[in-house]
């Protein structure tokens, strides 16, 4: 009876709600860890046509949070990610109609574009509500629901890359690799950029660590010391490429880089880099 007792009841249509808000909340309102860093890179570019450029990022940030607009005409595909305790019972329907339906509601109420076809390699027809979307679950200890909706504009998203290293290669592989990723993106993910790196597990574990790294603050460090050092040489490297605001050339080319990592096969080293642009936009709240 004790178990029982701590089971909690979520209906599908608070989650449904949600998700409708959090769609449109994400879409016209980019971080504030996101914002200084942007203010940061202005401060330290010593081209007047990237702090220009960076000037005039800042001020649709400012237009789009102001006047509940979105920041991107590309407001992206729907990725929501659930962490759900082990005690939660959903009642009510079926909990990934329900954020279907949420993402639909969010995009139709806020005059978010609609990017989404059904069939991706034939006639590519607009489903018109951006949806299906992309979920990802997590079940952890407890009796709440955490969810996380991150909009993905595909300009960035079709500069993402995976390589399956071999064990022996080691850490100055992978980092020529995050580099020629960013090389070869040059200014079409609209840099200044941010990048997530999921390292290890296996080939869609290292692409799901990549997109949810993307998630974190950048003002929140790693708490892994060894991979936040890779952090720091990264961004630095990456930095140093001076690709630049928008591909104008400057000191900005990535406002930060988050890492996660994972154990894996003795025969394998999956590196995915998931890229995102400067307007990198996620929401996230618990019930």
């Amino acid at each position: 009876m004790g178990d029982i007792a701590r089971v909690r009841e979520v209906n599908v249509d608070d989650v449904r709600k949600v998700v409708a808000e959090l769609a449109i909340h994400a879409n016209c309102f980019i971080g504030d860890d996101i914002i200084h860093k942007l203010e940061e890179g202005r401060e330290e570019e010593e081209s007047s046509l990237a702090k220009n450029v960076l000037t005039q990022i800042l001020e649709n940030a400012r237009i789009a949070r102001e006047c509940n607009m979105p920041a991107c005409q590309d407001t992206g595909m729907a990725v929501v990610f659930l962490e759900i305790g082990q005690d939660i019972h959903f009642v009510g329907g079926d909990l990934y109609d329900a954020i279907n339906e949420g993402v639909s509601e969010g995009y139709i109420k806020g005059y978010l574009r609609k990017s989404v076809v059904k069939e991706p390699y034939t006639d590519r027809i607009n489903t018109g509500n951006n949806t299906p979307t992309i979920i990802h679950t997590e079940i952890v200890p407890g009796n709440k629901v955490k969810i996380s909706i991150a909009p993905k504009g595909f300009g960035s998203e079709n500069m993402s890359q995976l390589k399956m290293f071999k064990p022996a290669d080691g850490v100055d592989e992978i980092i020529e690799f995050v580099l020629n990723v960013v090389r070869e993106a040059g200014p079409n993910p609209c840099p200044p950029v941010v990048l997530g790196i999921g390292i290890g597990g296996t080939m869609e574990k290292a692409s799901l660590m990549a997109k949810k790294a993307l998630l974190r603050r950048l003002d929140e460090p790693n708490p892994d010391e060894e991979v936040r050092r890779l952090e720091e040489r990264l961004l630095k490297l990456v930095n140093e490429l001076g690709i630049g605001p928008q591909g104008f050339g400057g000191k900005t080319t990535a406002l930060g880089i988050n890492i996660e990592v994972f154990p894996t096969h003795i025969a394998g080293l999956p590196v995915a880099v998931n890229v995102s642009c400067h307007a990198t936009r996620h929401e996230s709240t618990v019930i």
